[in-house]
């Protein structure tokens, strides 16, 4: 079998996994915990800015606020940019309402997995807590076969693709739009990122603390910008989203190929890939906060899954308010990262320009990625194998970092999707066997005091 076969055959594999059984699966749980847990409503989000702010002399390794950063450095990634560039061409304006939809559940996932981070999460002798889905599914669920599955899907997940050889590859291309040589650029990022990773998670989160707000800002603000500039197409465009999610062909015509099923398909998946609801990854680096209370902390995990939306909103409103009549008549034949790019300089008015922001943004996001699944990979790696694993995990992960610019990688994203399709539903299964757990301590916490 050679090369291409295997990339086909991958590729067929990734569609299964990732297929309306399992968005389903990941929709149904969403949607059990938004119906079950009503105190989650849209008044409450403010308790998110709450309690991120919130200075807790709770047991944690680092700051509530360093432990959202460090979760979002390894959300907001390339998929922020790229994904949504993606997701537009193949379903259409359509898709962002799907994506809008799923992610209205998503938010109720995400808050039970925070508050089952905490509440499950271990201690160890000296002071360091550890924590996310396999020891929830451990101490909670009292699977250990079922933990250890999800620690040795995020592990590969980490190493093989998402945290590595994706992020790195991304980057390298990134720089070169700058003319920097892609063996100049691999090796300073792989001295940057060893720098990083090597110095733990402490490192991680000051870095992260950092750089995530700042590009977070930088980001939806030249977003804004555009769209201000273009203020007097956005009622025509959101007339456009409501009309192709519904009825695509008579948008973009029969001979488009997209139907209402593909713009949910794609808009639900883009969503899910964005906030990671369901994953499970997140919830590793919210057991590391510095707080007592699980209902805090899920109320802060809900806040990342609605920063990522927003960042997803952001790139797609760009694409389709500057280059929508070419999308809509089928003369647009730039993708991913370049229809983005073109974008933001037609949005803008200099073509220059919108290459600096999403190839700075792209930079960016790729590297908090890859700092911040370092240490989702890391903490698997270490519920498997123990302590001393971890030293060795981390020249690997670096060696992966290194080398992702040079290799040929279309076989490995699909695996890299395959895996993380395995990472999800273990956890799935964990969110509802806990669900009990998930709603006594909400309905405890908002019994005791007005909050």
């Amino acid at each position: 079998m050679n090369m291409q076969h295997i990339e086909l055959l991958m590729g067929t594999v990734s569609r299964i996994v990732w297929g309306w059984p399992l968005i389903t699966f990941l929709l149904a749980v969403g949607f059990y915990f938004s119906y079950k847990l009503k105190v989650l409503k849209f008044s409450r989000l403010k308790l998110s800015v709450k309690y991120i702010l919130e200075r807790e002399n709770g047991q944690g390794d680092i700051s509530i606020f360093a432990a959202l950063c460090t979760a979002l450095s390894a959300t907001l990634g390339t998929g922020s940019i790229v994904g949504m560039a993606v997701a537009i061409t193949v379903g259409g304006p359509g898709a962002l309402f799907w994506l809008w939809v799923s992610s209205i559940f998503s938010f109720a996932t995400k808050y039970a997995e925070g508050v089952l981070a905490i509440k499950y999460r271990q201690i160890g002798t000296d002071g360091s807590v550890s924590g996310g889905p396999m020891y929830y599914i451990r101490n909670g669920l009292k699977n250990t076969a079922l933990a250890n599955a999800f620690a040795l899907f995020g592990m590969i997940t980490t190493l093989i693709g998402t945290g590595t050889l994706v992020q790195s590859n991304s980057i390298v291309v990134a720089f070169s739009s700058f003319g920097i040589h892609h063996s100049v650029s691999t090796i300073v990022l792989t001295v940057i990122v060893a720098a990083v990773t090597i110095g733990g998670l402490q490192r991680i989160a000051a870095v992260s603390e950092k750089i995530v707000p700042l590009m977070t800002i930088f980001y939806i603000g030249a977003a804004i910008i555009v769209l201000l500039i273009n203020c007097s197409k956005i009622p025509h465009l959101f007339r456009l989203i409501l009309h192709s999610a519904f009825a695509p062909k008579s948008i973009l015509g029969a001979g488009a190929g997209i139907t209402t099923m593909i713009a949910a398909s794609v808009g639900v998946s883009r969503g899910i890939y964005s906030h990671e609801a369901g994953l499970g990854s997140a919830a590793i680096a919210a057991a590391a906060a510095k707080t007592n209370s699980p209902v805090k902390q899920g109320f802060v995990s809900m806040a990342g899954a609605l920063l990522s939306v927003i960042i997803c909103t952001m790139t797609a409103l760009v694409i389709l308010v500057t280059c929508g009549d070419t999308l809509l008549t089928g003369t647009q034949t730039l993708e991913g990262v370049r229809l983005t790019s073109h974008a933001f300089g037609q949005g803008l008015g200099i073509a220059w320009i919108g290459k600096y922001v999403v190839n700075l943004s792209l930079i960016l996001f790729a590297f908090t990625t890859i700092i911040g699944w370092n240490y989702y990979g890391e903490k698997c790696t270490q519920y498997i194998f123990g302590d001393k694993s971890v030293f060795p995990y981390k020249i690997i992960f670096i060696l992966f970092v290194a080398i992702g610019p040079f290799f040929k990688i279309n076989a490995v994203f699909a695996l890299a999707d395959i895996v993380m399709g395995f990472m999800a539903i273990p956890n799935l299964i964990g969110l509802i066997g806990l669900r009990k757990a998930v709603i006594g301590e909400t309905e405890a916490f908002f019994s005791c005091s007005n909050k």
